[in-house]
């Protein structure tokens, strides 16, 4: 079993605001599944599937004693690498409920990665679909493992991850070597009830419930360690700033493999007893089918997602009056598309959320009462019993209100430490127990904080700090322009110079570099002016559809090389 406790985690916060519950989350759920057994939890619109709140303990009931049944135990891990499908949901709260831990695997992740995360987390057990996209799942396990081919299911002994004892095909088809999960939850129909509560006796709210993998300054993915009570409550705040409740219908199109799914969805759902409409894969006219067949109240979506939504062609047939609230998180809004939002698609209560994986992830988050300005230039105040600070990057004094710094954050809802990265997790949060965001921002007189762009990611023209943030933020001020990325291009004079990529609204087609700076220039600092701009149909993005700066950063080298 993998030994998780050797690894020390931070020193916590302790503000007095008390959490909301220092449950694990398999007795939580079983609280919510006796307060009102029939009420709908999970929807799937696409599969006609529909799963009551007594439905899906008793599914995952059976799968949780299937794992037990094959030898997983609390503290092992357990990998799951698919798709938003009903088993990966089955999945979370089968293994929350016996204190193994779920590692959750970026579904366009190849086999260079998977051999990483596997290597790397210690993974006893892997659950797998059969493909996604152009990545053959399947395949890339028997090239990886080829023992599955000859070694019987439960017997695996791999030379190469000497902790995997468990293929597990997330389907009702029968692989060689692979355990299917109709025979996980007939296996587990044998196992006593009793199980249950022995495995749960070994475990409490302060262990890891899951891992998940974020690229950090070294470029080597690192294991984020989150404990129950870290996402149920940071998913209780998350809800509270929406005012979910058990009437609440939230659509999520959103990969439960983030934060974003999986958090400020599943958890968040979890805790105030809301349903939730599932869409497996972001598709803008799958969602707003889903919240129009389903009337859902709320939809969560990055600021892409919601744009592709209201430029469907279609959209005005779909019935969005169901709508109140939902999140936004992500990047930054355009001011016309969040009043679009608030508007066109009646959710005048969109809330934004920010934070990071390590965080749990959500520690700001604005109401559902603050205005077009706040929503779209700040991402509000900080959770109740949170404490966060703006500290100088450089000599480590605490900024003043307006003054700019990095985020950093102090609580429950830090991160237990890195998987066997002790060093990393020493940096990442110092001796008081604030983990460094490494984003830059500022906070005002009333409490509301702004990101102006990751440490990192800072334009430095001559000598002059340039905010990408800042000037993406000024770019959607220009008629014609649909969303605006903003990155640094070398340069052997100045450093750098900043570039700007431009996605154009319909029938602004023709807008040259030249409309552009011409824009600028009388508008901002001249220093801050794009002196290079690409128009583009769409931005590279990540499977939980935040822009790729780096690839945008490798494209605007070529272009200029290329003298475009």
């Amino acid at each position: 079993m993998p030994e998780t406790e050797q690894i020390p985690g931070p020193v916590p916060g302790s503000p007095d605001y008390p959490l909301h519950s220092e449950k694990t989350i398999g007795r939580y759920f079983r609280d919510q599944v006796a307060a009102d057994p029939d009420h709908e939890f999970v929807v799937y619109p696409d599969r006609m599937l529909r799963w009551t709140y007594r439905d899906f303990d008793e599914r995952t009931d059976n799968l949780a004693r299937g794992l037990l049944a094959i030898g997983m135990e609390p503290g092992d891990h357990l990998g799951v690498w698919a798709r938003n499908i009903p088993d990966w949901l089955t999945f979370m709260y089968a293994t929350a409920k016996i204190g193994v831990v779920m590692v959750t695997v970026n579904p366009i992740y190849k086999s260079h990665e998977l051999d990483y995360v596997l290597k790397q987390s210690d993974m006893k057990a892997l659950c797998v679909i059969d493909a996604y996209r152009d990545v053959d799942y399947l395949q890339i396990i028997r090239e990886l493992v080829p023992e599955t081919l000859t070694q019987p299911r439960g017997y695996l002994e791999s030379e190469a991850y000497p902790f995997l004892k468990h293929i597990i095909y997330m389907g009702p088809e029968k692989h060689r070597g692979c355990y299917s999960v109709p025979e996980l939850i007939l296996l587990g129909q044998h196992v006593p009830e009793s199980a249950l509560a022995e495995a749960e006796a070994r475990f409490d709210n302060n262990d890891v419930v899951m891992m998940q993998y974020t690229s950090g300054t070294t470029g080597f993915p690192k294991g984020v360690m989150l404990t129950h009570r870290n996402i149920l409550n940071n998913g209780f705040y998350i809800g509270e700033g929406q005012r979910l409740g058990a009437e609440d219908r939230v659509c999520l199109p959103v990969p439960f493999f983030h934060c974003f799914g999986c958090v400020l969805g599943v958890m968040a759902c979890l805790t105030h007893r809301s349903t939730m409409i599932i869409v497996e894969d972001f598709d803008a006219g799958l969602v707003l089918q889903a919240i129009h067949k389903e009337r859902a109240t709320a939809v969560y979506g990055v600021p892409t997602m919601f744009i592709a939504e209201l430029n469907h062609p279609d959209f005005d047939t779909f019935d969005l009056t169901s709508l109140r609230t939902g999140i936004m998180a992500g990047a930054s809004c355009p001011p016309e598309t969040m009043r679009e939002v608030m508007g066109r698609m009646h959710m005048p209560e969109i809330t934004i959320c920010y934070g990071l994986t390590e965080c749990s992830p959500v520690f700001t988050q604005t109401t559902v009462d603050d205005d077009v300005e706040h929503k779209c230039e700040t991402v509000g105040r900080k959770h109740p019993p949170v404490d966060v600070r703006v500290v100088d990057p450089t000599d480590g004094h605490i900024c003043a209100p307006g003054e700019p710094g990095e985020l950093c954050c102090k609580g429950y809802n830090v991160m237990k430490g890195y998987y066997k990265m002790p060093e990393a997790t020493a940096e990442a949060i110092d001796e008081d127990g604030y983990l460094h965001s490494g984003d830059l921002g500022m906070v005002d007189e009333d409490g509301y904080y702004r990101v102006t762009g990751r440490i990192k990611d800072m334009i430095i023209r001559g000598g002059e700090n340039v905010y990408p943030l800042e000037v993406e933020n000024f770019l959607l001020t220009m008629p014609g322009v649909l969303d605006a990325q903003v990155v640094g291009i070398s340069d052997a004079r100045l450093g750098e110079i900043v570039g700007a990529f431009i996605r154009t609204r319909p029938g602004h087609e023709d807008m040259t570099e030249e409309d552009v700076r011409a824009f600028a220039i009388p508008r901002i600092a001249r220093y801050k002016v794009p002196k290079r701009v690409f128009f583009v149909d769409d931005f590279p993005m990540t499977p939980s559809m935040k822009v790729q700066k780096f690839n945008l950063r490798e494209m605007a080298e070529e272009l200029v090389k290329a003298g475009k």
